[in-house]
């Protein structure tokens, strides 16, 4: 993605700052907002770590995925408080997570 602001209405990052640490992320984030309009709207779309890994299939899901991440690539799964770190040291404020039928969300935010 070009670092020069294209005015760009949104962008949709899906399945990409699990892979990375948080500096990476970071940096991934601030070149979309660099790329956004004024009004431009950040869409992530992944899973988001539950705030209590219990035994359920979500859960453990979520914490094979997690383990996963980190010895493949140094990423990881973020909780909600994760994400609106990333997105407040990138220049955004999270406005709202959705879930969806697929087991990941869209993590919604805005720039600030």
């Amino acid at each position: 993605m070009s670092s020069r602001n294209c005015g760009a209405d949104a962008c949709v990052v899906k399945h990409v700052i699990h892979d990375w640490d948080d500096a990476r992320a970071v940096a991934i984030l601030k070149n979309c907002r660099r790329a956004m309009g004024p009004n431009g709207k950040l869409l992530i779309v992944e899973g988001v770590y539950p705030p209590r890994i219990d035994q359920s299939d979500l859960s453990r899901g979520a914490a094979a995925n997690d383990v996963n991440m980190l010895v493949s690539t140094g990423g990881r799964q973020r909780s909600e408080a994760e994400f609106r770190a990333l997105y407040d040291a990138s220049g955004f404020k999270l406005t709202r997570i959705v879930p969806t039928a697929a087991r990941v969300c869209v993590i919604e935010g805005v720039r600030i």
